[in-house]
């Protein structure tokens, strides 16, 4: 684990000790140094991250001044496909090099990710090309990240070098269209996936079938897309959709005033913290 926030990291070694992992006296199990710098020392079999949000890496400073400012980072690594200084960009190109030949990773990233262009796309068709991304899973609002924000999950397994590309076909599960969830009265639950679970097949993933039919079952939420499918999309975007919304159609059946209410002002704050973001960026 790594941690470079002094405090958080304190906090994070007194939990895991508390829940008996590690030792006091023994080698430090949360690094305090930026994972992004450099290759990890070892591969490993499984990589689940949640890398921490924030599309932007930064470093602080002090100024001739004496005050703290922040400056864009961009890590110069031979092993990335793309240089940015879009954290979540470069922490799947950091985990895929984590990987064994015969890795597999399941990651937790917001929705800019699947769409952004320049560096986000070449990372999308590198990742694509060198891993088999077999799986995308999508989240209601406010799960993972901050309030209104949505997030993703990125199933892929490395594999050795190969003049073809390894992801045949990419499948999606929409659970968040029409899906409403909110922190404290409706929590997601174990139980709330127990359908993707089932449709991910984990005892023979090649062996999956589609719960989503063009005239069978339109509302189906398990469905796949090819390779070629996915390139001819503008910057070989993941950010796909195909259930229509209800709450623009169905009036009469609209969630809660109070889930409603609590959805707009979660993404408000959301605008609010880009605004902040890029006030911050252009300061």
């Amino acid at each position: 684990m790594v941690v470079i926030v002094a405090s958080t990291r304190r906090l994070a070694l007194m939990n895991m000790f508390l829940h008996n992992i590690g030792e006091i006296d023994g080698d430090s199990m949360v690094s305090p140094n930026d994972a992004l710098v450099a290759s990890a020392p070892k591969t490993y079999d499984y990589v689940l991250a949640n890398p921490p949000f924030g599309k932007k890496s930064a470093m602080s400073f002090t100024n001739e001044e004496g005050e703290q400012e922040k400056d864009a980072l961009t890590y110069n690594r031979q092993d990335f496909w793309a240089t940015t200084s879009n954290k979540q960009l470069n922490f799947v190109q950091h985990i895929r090099t984590m990987l064994k030949t015969t890795g597999r990773a399941a990651v937790v990233v917001p929705d800019n990710v699947l769409f952004e262009g320049g560096a986000g796309e070449t990372v999308r068709k590198k990742l694509m090309e060198n891993t088999d991304l077999h799986t995308i899973l999508r989240l209601p609002t406010g799960i993972f990240y901050a309030n209104g924000v949505k997030a993703n999950v990125l199933f892929f397994d490395n594999h050795a070098a190969s003049k073809d590309p390894w992801t045949k076909e990419v499948w999606f599960y929409d659970y968040r269209t029409n899906i409403h969830h909110t922190l404290k009265k409706k929590p997601l639950r174990f139980e709330d996936l127990k359908d993707f679970i089932a449709c991910y097949n984990t005892d023979n993933r090649f062996e999956r079938k589609e719960t989503w039919s063009e005239k069978i079952n339109p509302e189906g939420r398990w469905r796949k897309f090819t390779h070629e499918q996915i390139l001819a999309r503008d910057k070989t975007s993941l950010d796909i959709f195909w259930l229509k919304d209800k709450s623009l159609t169905d009036l009469d059946n609209l969630p809660d005033p109070d889930e409603l209410a609590t959805e707009i002002i979660d993404n408000l704050e959301a605008g609010l913290d880009s605004f902040r973001a890029i006030a911050a960026a252009l300061a």
